[in-house]
């Protein structure tokens, strides 16, 4: 697969309106094999929806409940501070985006987290 291609690969992570998710993924970033172990869970005093990340291998979390915020205009990578981690090969980019044309909210909260869409994949 040509680097261009290779760069634009993302998926979409499986999101529902339980407020504790636990799910493992399968994915590619920067042209390696990585597995990971998600956790979403909600947080009723913000109201806020918050990831945490682990290297499923290894058991090592690497994120720990960041805010999913979502990206309103240019992309917010929320994985960006986290380049330094897995031997600086970093994390990919995770973002946030409106599924829904005008969400009930501005970021995901108790029960609009499936109006967004919550993207991972390499670095942007």
């Amino acid at each position: 697969m040509p680097d261009s291609a290779r760069a634009s690969l993302y998926l979409i992570l499986p999101v529902t309106d339980d407020p504790r998710q636990v799910f493992t993924l399968d994915l590619t970033l920067e042209g390696e094999p990585f597995q990971a172990r998600i956790e979403l869970r909600y947080f009723p005093a913000p109201d806020q929806w918050m990831l945490s990340l682990w290297d499923h291998a290894s058991g090592e979390l690497l994120v720990r409940q960041i805010p999913l915020i979502c990206s309103l205009g240019e992309v917010n990578d929320l994985f960006a501070p986290f380049a330094h981690l897995r031997d600086s090969r970093g994390l990919g980019s995770l973002w946030v985006m409106r599924a829904a044309e005008s969400p009930e909210t501005p970021d995901p909260a108790e029960s609009t987290l499936k109006q967004f869409r919550v993207f991972w994949g390499n670095a942007l």
